[in-house]
Formats: structure tokens, sequence, C-alpha cells
């Protein structure tokens, strides 16, 4: 086999690699986590607005859902709605917490921009530091987002709070800006938290 001929059939390896992950992610898996349909949070009830499984490339991550006090099936309407709000999650493989923490933060600077970040660099470092914190989240572990008016974000791993709340209305809707931003960390992801299929 000429060289020529190694380079085609290595681009025919890469194409159908990327072919088949691609067809992996164009439907979203139902979630291995059994998310209640309700959750009491701010003095409301917050109903399941959607749920949805993190895949990275053919790897799936992280199963997460999105609680609201009323549906909501754009992210204008998500931006826009007051109350409480809760992102939970259930890790699908290990996940090193340094990574998590860098990801985190890399989805929120790809959805907004720096001076906003720099607004928020105390509230920002303190959510890196909780998952940075942690070697790892096993399979299984969970971790948890909360949004209160008035009390800011409280961070969650395996359900017990990481410290005090964090941040202001405008620091919760850059962490939301992560998964429903301009730039999503995964649209199928994004499209199933808001239920869009419903909608």
């Amino acid at each position: 086999m000429t060289q020529l001929q190694t380079l085609a059939a290595s681009a025919r390896l890469a194409l159908l690699a990327t072919g088949t992950a691609l067809c992996l992610q164009a439907t979203a898996a139902p979630t291995a986590t059994k998310f209640e349909p309700s959750a009491p949070l701010g003095g409301s009830t917050l109903q399941l607005n959607g749920k949805g499984t993190r895949v990275r490339l053919v790897f799936k991550a992280y199963d997460m859902a999105l609680y609201t006090t009323k549906h909501v099936g754009t992210p204008a309407e998500l931006f826009a709605l007051p109350g409480p709000k809760r992102l939970q999650f259930t890790a699908l493989r290990e996940l090193p917490g340094t990574d998590l923490g860098r990801l985190f933060l890399r989805g929120m600077g790809d959805n907004a921009p720096a001076a906003q970040l720099t607004r928020h660099t105390l509230s920002t470092t303190r959510l890196i530091e909780i998952f940075s914190g942690k070697p790892k989240l096993a399979v299984g572990d969970t971790f948890a987002m909360d949004f209160v008016p008035g009390k800011g974000t409280q961070f969650y791993i395996s359900g017990q709070p990481q410290g005090e709340p964090v941040g202001d209305d405008e620091f919760f809707t850059l962490v939301l800006r992560i998964w429903f931003g301009d730039s999503p960390a995964d649209k199928l992801l994004r499209d199933a938290l808001l239920d869009v299929s419903a909608s």
C-alpha cells in the first residue's frame, strides 16, 4: 500500500469515527437517572422542566435535570423567568474535579463577555475551588446548583452544601449560559432540558 493509499484509508477511518459519534449524539438517549418530578426550593415547588445526558464524543459524562417554577421552552424564557431554579446532576463516569471546574469556567467564558466574568471573579473562583477541592466524582455521585433570589447560588456535592451561597442573579445566569448560552456545552442536552419536543 502506497503512502497516498495509507493516508486515504486513515482519512476514511477518521470520517467513519466522526460519523459514528455524530449519529450517537443525534438522538438524545433516555437518562439513566430517575429525577423527581418536583422539588421544594426557596419557598416554591419547582417542576422538572427537562432532563438529558451530556455526551462528549461517544462518552456519557453526566445526567442533568433542570427544575423551574414553570415550564420554559427557550433560553430567553429561562433567563427571564423569576424565582428559584435548580440544576441537578449525576455522574455517569469518573469525573476529575479539576477538569469539571475548568470546563464550567470555559463554558461561562464561551458565553459571556470578559468584563461580565470579571465582575464575578470571587463567585467563579469559588465554583472552581468547590469542584477542584474534590479529587474526583465517581459514577453515581451527584452534584447540584440551587439558585434562590436574594440568597445566591448554593453548590452541593452528594447532597452536602459546599460552603455558603455565592453571587447574585447575574452570576447564576452566567452559570446557566454554560448549557443555555449561544455556545452551549451540548445542543442536544440543551434541547432536552428545555423539553423542546413537548413545546
